[in-house]
């Protein structure tokens, strides 16, 4: 019987990825969270022994607390947290019910340390285009809601990285960029174990019109031509931002349940009978 003020491993998966996506906060224990370091993307994860001085941070949201089996510590750090004002829920079965439905998981180790308000800090080049839109949506959407990104003038990136511990991203020379055939955002997929046929399926729309090669996929072209507009649109890089957010929810939400789909525009206007002529009595 699934708990009250709960939601399911398959309804939670549904939301993930989305903006209608809840704040995820795993709760394990300390030996629960060393046993499986993997975290359901875009959770955070922090100790129930604190919850009374963290709780207050999520007054006013919504939020899923998250343990190894959907009891006691999830049941306990959701009480708080309505009591803080969140209106907060738990997985139903923790993260035994998440695993067991085989949905994704992100090895913790990957994801960037995090600073004094709990943010990861990343930064590229400024003027944004396709693959320093679609990384930023994939880290805010699957791996730190919370996430800020710096965009600098390019020769700039890597002494900003340094001196405000930022994450370098889609630049010649880290990490977090391109390899090969493969563009940054099919890189950030791959190393945080994100791979699904939606973000394939969107990575490949990506990597075509990222590189040039927009026969990969027939949406390359139309990702190309919105991205190029916004660019012109937005003289403001963070404005950009949110605006290309909004263009890549709209993209994974197709590549998730809209590609079979189908859409034109025959006329419903009526057709008129045949005319008949009238036969005159002589």
């Amino acid at each position: 019987m699934s708990a009250i003020n709960s939601i399911s491993a398959d309804k939670l998966g549904r939301l993930v990825g989305t903006p209608a996506c809840p704040i995820l906060i795993d709760v394990r224990t300390g030996d629960d969270f060393a046993a499986d370091p993997k975290l359901i993307p875009s959770a955070v994860h922090r100790s129930h022994h604190e919850v009374a001085e963290w709780a207050p941070l999520y007054n006013g949201k919504p939020v899923i607390a998250i343990c190894a089996r959907g009891g006691k510590t999830s049941e306990g750090v959701a009480a708080w947290l309505r009591v803080a004002g969140s209106t907060a829920n738990i997985l139903d079965g923790g993260m035994e019910a998440w695993t067991a439905a085989k949905l994704p998981l992100v090895p913790a180790s990957k994801i960037p340390p995090r600073d004094a308000r709990g943010r990861t800090v990343w930064v590229t080049r400024a003027r944004p285009k396709i693959d320093r839109i679609a990384c930023p949506w994939l880290i805010r959407r699957f791996i730190d809601p919370s996430a800020v990104f710096l965009f600098v003038t390019a020769s700039e990136v890597a002494p900003v990285a340094e001196q405000f511990k930022a994450v370098p991203f889609d630049i010649e020379g880290v990490h977090w960029g391109h390899r090969g055939d493969l563009c940054t955002f099919d890189i950030m997929i791959e190393e945080f174990e994100l791979a699904t046929q939606p973000l394939d399926r969107l990575a490949t729309i990506v990597r075509g019109a990222d590189t040039a090669r927009l026969d990969l996929a027939p949406q390359a072209s139309g990702l190309l031509a919105a991205a190029l507009g916004l660019s012109r649109m937005y003289s403001d890089d963070l404005a950009q931002l949110d605006a290309g957010m909004l263009l890549f929810d709209a993209f994974y939400r197709w590549c998730r349940d809209a590609t079979d789909e189908t859409h034109n525009w025959p006329s419903h206007t009526a057709k008129k009978p045949p005319h008949s002529a009238k036969k005159v009595k002589a």
